[in-house]
């Protein structure tokens, strides 16, 4: 695995795309923290590309609730952890609600018990168990131990970066490695400040999230869908989820130094990503997932 900045795509080699403007030969793509991989770290964030789903969820997906086929998801799901160096059995992710539940994986559990558990962080200490997230515009960070090779995958959207859930994954990462530990942090694609367009009442509360305060807010014009809602407004609040996010984890004892923005935007890029916000319930998952460091 080659190393560079942060979001880069690195394989050994680069997938050559085809006619469809998609990775040749089932590679996936997956975005790459330098800082993650420094730490021994295998781990993505995938983006939409590499995968078999159809439109509207191509192509690379990882939820069937939305309509997508299931043997279209089982596939992605093993394109996925061959590039993650698991077995299929070995990727995990839960039934996400938007708060600060955590569900520790083991060896041995079942992948499609665990999916039915409800839960937005998952953690591990068994090597080789590749702890996910999905998203589709919420906050994806990834989070692993230096010194025992732990990691844990925090789901944070809004409502959940309201609650602290990185914060959350942090301390429940904490109590697996029965200590402070020393903590990296990836946070990933997501909806940036640029897209996020909230109520005044939403940006207020998430202001009161963090230490970021105010810095964390903008005003931007007003979408279409906010016009649509009437009235004439100016301009609009937009919120940094990143700026948040990254706040509460410093807040919690993890450093700046430790801590790594892997950039995208979600709603902006819509041949890498899915978005919630701009195509809809019938919007496509990403996976971002974490690997158990072996001995």
């Amino acid at each position: 695995m080659k190393e560079g900045r942060a979001g880069e795509e690195m394989n050994d080699r680069s997938p050559r795309d085809d006619e469809n403007g998609e990775p040749r030969g089932g590679d996936v793509e997956a975005l790459m923290s330098p800082l993650l991989i420094g730490a021994g770290l295998t781990h993505a964030f995938f983006t939409r590309r590499g995968g078999v789903s159809k439109p509207p969820w191509d192509s690379l997906s990882f939820s069937m609730a939305q309509g997508d086929d299931p043997e279209a998801v089982r596939e992605n799901r093993t394109r996925a952890a061959r590039r993650l160096g698991v077995r299929e059995r070995a990727l995990y992710y839960l039934s996400q609600v938007h708060g600060t539940e955590a569900q520790e994986l083991r060896r041995g559990d079942d992948p499609d018990e665990v999916v039915r558990r409800v839960g937005d962080i998952t953690f591990s200490a068994t090597p080789h168990v590749a702890c996910g997230v999905r998203s589709a515009d919420c906050v994806p960070v990834l989070l692993g131990d230096r010194n025992t090779g732990s990691v844990a995958a925090v789901h944070s959207g809004w409502k959940g970066t309201l609650a602290r859930a990185a914060t959350m994954g942090v301390l429940r990462l904490r109590e697996l490695v029965g200590g402070p530990g020393d903590i990296v942090a990836a946070i990933g694609p997501c909806i940036s400040s640029c897209c996020f367009e909230v109520g005044d009442d939403v940006a207020a509360q998430l202001a009161l999230a963090s230490s970021a305060g105010d810095s964390a807010l903008s005003w931007g014009p007003p979408s279409e869908s906010a016009r649509a809602r009437g009235g004439r407004p100016a301009r609009t609040r937009r919120v940094d989820l990143r700026t948040i996010v990254r706040a509460q984890l410093v807040e919690i004892g993890v450093s700046q130094g430790s801590i790594e923005d892997v950039p995208g935007c979600t709603f902006c890029d819509p041949v890498r990503f899915h978005s919630y916000r701009r195509d809809g319930e019938r919007s496509g998952r990403l996976l971002s997932a974490i690997v158990v460091r072996g001995a």
